[in-house]
């Protein structure tokens, strides 16, 4: 069965793809999430670091994955971020023509969102900016039920979390923005040890994608090969639902 992890990126979404068991996986860079789906089998899992599921009041920490998963991540737990209601999401929709704009679309979704949330919070710029990415999910999540059973959320960390024997990675990925060497070493050696070639790992990542979202997607592969075979956890389990019936949980 084909396998995916996919992580966001610059230009779209990044994929690391593996068609069959002891095959080499392939990386690839797709514009939109439709035509990822597209380009996979009907039956493929897909593990993807972006929040599935959208709750219409937002409590403390967030949804409730997140606020189950922080506590294991120790100082890797700020790179969880608290996803507020499916309201404030989708506060403002349009295209931003400029910075000005932007920061006035993340003011509406802010004063949305402390409207929906208890105690009253905004938004933090980082989650604001994955909101597209999460729409853009959570439309065919709407559209197309059937895709609820196979595309899963999960989390880089979290992910590395459960491949380290549920213990967190000791060193930052990113210091103030960029890439930290060693952090991204302790990781390609955990992988290399838990399922993907070194050789793999060390690849330059597809054009699109910057490194770091080139690992993240790798760790996702394995989370998606790991729930094929019902061997992932779940956060909460039983997972939630949304007001729509789609799945809120994520996976590792």
């Amino acid at each position: 069965m084909t396998v995916a992890g996919v992580d966001g990126c610059k230009a779209g979404w990044v994929a690391v793809i593996r068609r069959d068991a002891g095959m080499m996986p392939e990386a690839m860079v797709f514009s939109a999430f439709s035509e990822l789906l597209a380009a996979l089998p009907d039956d493929a899992i897909v593990a993807v670091d972006m929040p599935i599921g959208l709750p219409d009041f937002s409590g403390r920490g967030g949804r409730g994955p997140e606020a189950l998963v922080r506590p294991l991540l120790g100082q890797r737990q700020s790179s969880v971020f608290s996803i507020p209601s499916r309201a404030a999401v989708y506060a403002d929709t349009a295209e931003f023509t400029d910075l000005d704009a932007w920061y006035a679309a993340h003011r509406r979704a802010s004063e949305v969102a402390f409207k929906t949330s208890e105690p009253p919070r905004g938004v933090s710029i980082q989650a604001f900016g994955i909101f597209s990415k999460i729409r853009e999910i959570d439309a065919l999540m709407v559209e197309r039920p059937a895709l609820r059973e196979r595309v899963i959320e999960s989390h880089p960390e979290v992910a590395f979390w459960r491949l380290n024997d549920e213990r967190a990675m000791s060193l930052p990925k990113k210091i103030k923005g960029r890439v930290n060497p060693d952090g991204m070493e302790e990781r390609k050696a955990l992988l290399a040890r838990v399922g993907h070639e070194r050789g793999f790992l060390d690849r330059v990542p597809p054009r699109g994608a910057a490194e770091d979202d080139f690992l993240d997607a790798c760790a996702m592969m394995l989370v998606a090969d790991r729930h094929r075979r019902n061997e992932t956890r779940s956060f909460p389990t039983p997972p939630g639902r949304d007001s729509y019936g789609i799945p809120v949980a994520l996976r590792a």
